[in-house]
């Protein structure tokens, strides 16, 4: 039988981005822009000056009622009671074997009664399936196709924002969130982004995306705004070791194994897989993930395996560009724990050839959020 090619979905900037010339390629199921001037330059106007990111294919999912915290804890790894009103917290959702379903971060809303939910979109349908299996009571409803998402990220980034939605914005703090009104609807801009940089995550009615867009180009042209691409958002997230789900989380990730050991809290509360999760890091972790720089020349690609010194194979990568900022040749990668420590001298399998590494402190590139973690 011939398999039928499916239609990669849109999200409400596809014109727009048609309109500045990207490069459009289908991206987990969406068509999405991977670079309109090329990805070393969308990278650089991010960290130097702002970049705005269309983000509108990722999912969202409310949960809401009298068991909604209750629906929560059980669901993910870390205290959702520990966020307020306002607050921003990063979370796993877990299967019952203790790997990692996806990465999610969530919103409260109204404490213990109102959360949002914002999952990656590779894997909206497959959390929205999981978290119903699963519900202890909430009135859970998937939002995703009421909202488009824009992110605004770098250096001038909140000067922008503030732009269109007024000098109050400046208040709102790290992993925090607020509600603002935008012509005539209801925006929430979150201090929270996938980059390393400061900035916001808007999320706004689907009808009103291509104006705000529009408005955050028009108010940004004495910052110099640029449209960035999926290419320099991955760039930028692997400079900061920052996770991907396919690529450092799938459905067999230990967290503590992926150093996301700070957002599972065992002692507050029960939660989906937690005794194999516990089992596991008790018998002690097989492997750990761990940023390294090439030594020899050559770029790591995601997959690519990882050798010791005498030629044993000891882990995979996961993610490798070059870095535009350091001008370096950088990795992440699942090695075997005697040797995931900095310093380690180690080999990349690049096409048959054994090209040396070494592994390093990360992230790669300090900014200015680069050392604050969220609850």
């Amino acid at each position: 039988m011939t398999a039928i090619a499916m239609t990669p979905k849109a999200t409400p900037l596809k014109e727009e981005h048609l309109r500045l010339g990207a490069k459009m390629v289908d991206f987990v199921g969406w068509l999405m822009p991977v670079e309109y001037t090329g990805i070393r330059a969308e990278h650089e106007q991010v960290r130097n000056r702002v970049g705005i990111f269309d983000v509108s294919h990722m999912g969202e999912i409310r949960v809401r009622g009298n068991r909604a915290l209750e629906t929560l804890q059980w669901l993910t790894t870390n205290d959702v009671s520990l966020i307020e009103n306002g607050k921003a917290q990063y979370n796993l959702l877990i299967n019952e074997a203790g790997g990692i379903i996806d990465d999610i971060i969530v919103y409260c809303i109204e404490k213990n009664n109102d959360y949002f939910i914002c999952v990656n979109a590779s894997n909206t349908e497959k959390d929205w399936a999981w978290i119903n299996s699963h519900n202890r009571g909430a009135e859970l409803t998937n939002e995703s196709a009421l909202w488009g998402q824009i992110a605004v990220q770098g250096p001038m980034a909140v000067s922008l924002v503030s732009k269109v939605f007024g000098e109050e914005v400046k208040s709102v703090a790290a992993f925090n969130f607020s509600p603002y009104p935008f012509s005539g609807a209801l925006c929430y801009l979150a201090r929270t982004g996938y980059t390393g940089e400061d900035g916001f995550e808007i999320f706004v009615p689907t009808a009103k995306t291509v104006l705000l867009w529009r408005t955050l180009f028009e108010l940004g042209e004495g910052f110099k705004v640029k449209p960035i691409g999926l290419g320099a958002r991955d760039t930028l997230r692997t400079e900061m070791k920052y996770c991907l789900y396919g690529h450092e989380l799938d459905d067999t990730t230990n967290p503590y194994a992926a150093g996301l050991g700070w957002i599972v809290k065992p002692d507050a509360k029960d939660f989906i897989g937690k005794e194999k999760i516990q089992v596991a890091q008790r018998a002690g972790l097989k492997e750990r993930l761990v940023g390294f720089k090439m030594v020899d020349k050559g770029i790591a690609r995601h997959g690519y395996r990882v050798l010791a010194i005498d030629n044993r194979e000891i882990g995979r990568v996961t993610s490798g560009t070059v870095s535009p900022t350091l001008g370096e040749s950088i990795g992440i990668a699942y090695i075997s724990t005697e040797l995931a420590k900095v310093g380690q001298e180690i080999c990349i399998d690049i096409r048959g050839r054994a090209a040396k590494a070494r592994v390093v402190k990360t992230p790669f590139v300090q900014t200015v959020l680069a050392k604050n973690k969220p609850l």
